[in-house]
């Protein structure tokens, strides 16, 4: 006992002071802890004394290891040992899933010769064989868009009602297939077309007094060989058009190796049979030299003779196309969901998305839902091909469609469903595949990718930004600038779009450093001034011709120049003086051509090159000269060189730079 100290403070008898203070409050601790028979109220009690300690934290992490053991530790039962994935899962749910660690599916993947981490996305075939080896069946829940495009059953033949022909105009540029179409349609279309040239494919419904046709104009530039054979895909008949004055040319005969290879007939209509100079005759010789035979030769293959000028024969012509498809039987049931093909595509400013569409079976009515490729819409208005707003189209029948939420690709393949719901859905899950598709082929690593990116100080990029007006434009010049690519230049299209030249592809330009090329579009007044503002060149275009040349031009620009080397002349050392300060000076004797102050010699010693350099001193006695010409003396040195001997033989040559083009 102190004295003088606090009662609160005094020691209780038979406390040992000192170091044992500790124990005693843990001794308290533990001896507070036991009063409590509820175990609720005990650890209430002890959570609060603890409360923003560490023992709490621990306890609950503690608490969480424990069950999360527990839970790897027991795996499913055997009924349940089934896994419904969708198309790809992650390493990592399909390890939570089957109640494994995620390390185990690793050692399985590597002895499969596959590196994978936890966070890798494992396609359905390869997820099958790793839940195989733990015992477990995998069972694909995805969602099968064939469900829902797919007809549930097949078309009655009491359903098949006759359709118009779909009738295909193909052949060489300039053979008048546009102003045959024109003849029959009693339109003028070329008038609209740049340079007399159809750029677009045009799908036009004619009717006649024997019967409906179809008809789809191709462009004939060779530039344009995806749309022709586009064309000749969703066709019924092709109508061969060659000029009787010029014969067959080489895009004739790529329009008949396309008709062919999809199997489709042909009708040949020779045009300008009134030019002077025409020889029809001639046409079908050499027409029967690649297998197609007139009727009138013993052949199978019908011939008309018109003049889309003097419209003659086109009465002649219509009757053979209706007359050759009664032999098709073509038929389609009207009484289904729409399904076609987009012919053409392009972004309307005051309509938006719109799609040019050839329906191949079924009927498409205004409000109809649709999928179309990754796009999917509504039909908000269609319009025949005069312009004209229809509610509802059949099979065989051309609408330009409204109400897509994107710009479709030209070909691809539209149909109706049932609700917005679906159609929302199967595109969502399309463009999700594409993305997966695109991610997987850029981190796929090969020999050859991994060469390609290595830097190549010769290799040069020359990138391209090209906006046209319709989608299927987009597509015919972008094949034609990859085709212009060599091993020391390459086109890279950064940038390809259907629409008008936007902020974000001037913006885009001037990141990528990249030309924009416009064909059949314009920018507008601000567009123009932030392009001037980035240094970003705008070329325009209406004819493909003028494009692909000016390419080519600016590809040769970037060519590195040929050296070439120009001979000049041969002198003979005759004798050798030697001069302080100076060196060797060869006194020499020109046998041929010239010696020049400022070319470059060698040194020739029994036909052997011992020295390449320049001259140092071009002399006629004293006097120092530019030029020396054959038959005369002269006096010679050379930079830095002296082992100068009689008899040798000093070469003058100049090296020009000879600029290279694109073949």
């Amino acid at each position: 006992w102190w004295p003088g100290r606090s009662p609160a403070l005094r020691r209780p008898p038979g406390q040992p002071d000192g170091r044992s203070r500790k124990k005693r409050k843990k001794d308290r601790r533990v001896v507070e802890f036991n009063q409590f028979e509820d175990g609720a109220k005990a650890g209430k009690v002890f959570g609060d004394q603890n409360k923003g300690g560490k023992g709490k934290r621990r306890k609950k992490s503690g608490g969480q290891d424990m069950q999360r053991q527990e839970t790897q530790a027991q795996p499913m039962k055997a009924a349940k040992r089934k896994l419904r994935i969708d198309d790809t899962i992650r390493l990592a749910d399909m390890a939570h899933q089957m109640g494994h660690k995620a390390q185990d599916l690793i050692k399985v993947l590597f002895g499969l010769g596959i590196m994978a981490t936890i966070n890798q996305a494992l396609d359905f075939d390869t997820a099958t064989v790793v839940a195989g080896e733990f015992g477990y069946e995998v069972e694909n829940v995805s969602f099968d868009e064939q469900e829902f495009l797919l007809p549930s059953e097949k078309d009655k033949p009491e359903d098949m009602a006759p359709r118009p022909p779909v009738v295909t105009i193909m052949g060489h540029v300039d053979h008048g297939k546009t102003s045959l179409l024109d003849a029959i349609r009693s339109t003028n279309v070329t008038d609209g077309e740049a340079g007399g040239i159809t750029q677009h494919i045009g799908a036009y419904h004619v009717a006649t007094n024997r019967g409906e046709v179809v008809f789809l104009d191709t462009p004939g530039h060779e530039a344009f060989t995806t749309m022709r054979m586009r064309g000749a895909q969703v066709t019924d008949i092709v109508v061969l058009v060659v000029a009787a004055d010029d014969g067959v040319m080489d895009q004739t005969r790529e329009a008949i190796a396309h008709s062919q290879a999809a199997g489709v007939p042909m009708v040949v209509a020779v045009n300008k049979v009134d030019k002077e100079g025409a020889n029809p005759d001639n046409v079908k010789r050499e027409l029967a030299e690649m297998g197609l035979i007139p009727e009138d030769w013993g052949g199978e293959t019908i011939f008309a003779h018109v003049s889309a000028k003097q419209r003659t024969g086109l009465d002649e012509l219509l009757e053979l196309i209706l007359l050759q498809a009664e032999v098709l039987e073509l038929k389609a049931n009207p009484d289904k969901f729409g399904r076609g093909h987009i012919v053409e595509a392009k972004l309307d400013k005051g309509r938006g998305p719109v799609g040019t569409m050839l329906i191949a079976e079924g009927t498409v009515n205004q409000g109809d839902s649709f999928v179309c490729g990754v796009h999917h819409g509504k039909v908000r208005a269609m319009f025949d091909d005069q312009a004209r707003k229809i509610d509802s189209a059949g099979p065989a029948i051309p609408v330009e469609i409204q109400g897509f939420d994107g710009v479709p690709d030209a070909g691809d393949e539209l149909v109706v469903v049932s609700d917005e719901k679906v159609a929302r859905r199967i595109a969502s899950q399309r463009l999700q595949k594409q993305r997966e598709k695109e991610l997987a082929g850029k981190a796929k690593v090969t020999l050859e990718s991994f060469l390609a990116s290595r830097p190549n100080e010769e290799a040069q990029n020359l990138n391209l930004i090209v906006k046209a007006d319709v989608q299927g434009s987009l597509e015919a010049v972008t094949e034609a600038l990859n085709k212009l690519s060599t091993d020391e230049i390459k086109i890279q299209v950064v940038h390809g779009g259907a629409g008008a030249i936007t902020e974000s592809d001037i913006l885009l330009a001037g990141a990528s450093e990249a030309i924009i090329i416009g064909f059949n579009v314009r920018p507008n007044l601000k567009v123009k001034e932030i392009a001037e503002q980035e240094n970003v060149q705008i070329r325009f275009y209406d004819i493909i011709y003028k494009l692909v040349n000016d390419v080519k031009d600016a590809m040769s620009g970037m060519l590195t120049p040929d050296i070439e080397e120009v001979y000049l002349g041969q002198a003979e050392v005759r004798d050798t003086f030697s001069v302080p300060k100076v060196g060797t000076v060869a006194g020499s004797y020109v046998t041929d051509g010239k010696i020049t102050r400022n070319a470059q010699i060698r040194l020739l010693r029994g036909g052997v090159v011992v020295y390449t350099g320049r001259l140092a001193s071009l002399k006629r006695f004293k006097d120092d000269v530019k030029e020396v010409a054959k038959g005369y003396e002269c006096g010679m040195g050379l930079e830095k060189f002296n082992d100068i001997k009689v008899g040798d033989a000093i070469e003058a040559f100049e090296e020009r730079e000879v600029a290279r083009t694109i073949d």
